[in-house]
């Protein structure tokens, strides 16, 4: 038949940034309210590698109503490999190394990538694990303290 295939349409990458970039700009439908995401200096950046993000920090933990900013790095791997992350704001999670990186394979995300997967799903991975029993109740920094 005709235009039918077994195999995937592989998106390019840049095809690729660029729908997510729309989302993040955009938010609205789809994108959950406490997450925000877009590129940090778009008129720099042609390979469309540093993002910024923002995740509102979760009702009924520590980091209630904090908004904690993250820097994403979408290397030349994206999105074969999730990207990196790396906190801005100063945060105490077991999953968030001293200066701030995020480690994604204590989070199951690294295992668990595929292609199509997001930077969306990245920062709700964050998000999800910080309402964790053993990351809910963890004393934080004072609001505002940066790396």
């Amino acid at each position: 038949m005709f235009g039918s295939s077994s195999e995937d349409v592989v998106v390019p990458r840049a095809f690729k940034l660029l729908k997510e970039l729309e989302k993040g700009e955009k938010g609205g439908a789809g994108l959950p309210p406490y997450l925000s995401y877009g590129l940090a200096d778009a008129d720099e950046d042609e390979d469309m590698r540093a993002w910024t993000g923002t995740i509102l920090g979760p009702a009924g933990t520590t980091l209630d109503m904090r908004v904690l900013e993250l820097a994403i790095e979408c290397g030349s791997a994206y999105p074969e490999r999730p990207p990196e992350m790396r906190f801005k704001t100063k945060v105490n999670l077991p999953f968030v190394k001293g200066d701030g990186t995020v480690d994604l394979k204590t989070l199951g995300v690294a295992q668990a990538w595929k292609r199509n997967n997001s930077i969306e799903d990245a920062l709700n991975a964050v998000y999800h694990a910080m309402m964790r029993p053993e990351c809910r109740r963890a004393p934080q920094p004072a609001e505002g303290t940066r790396y």
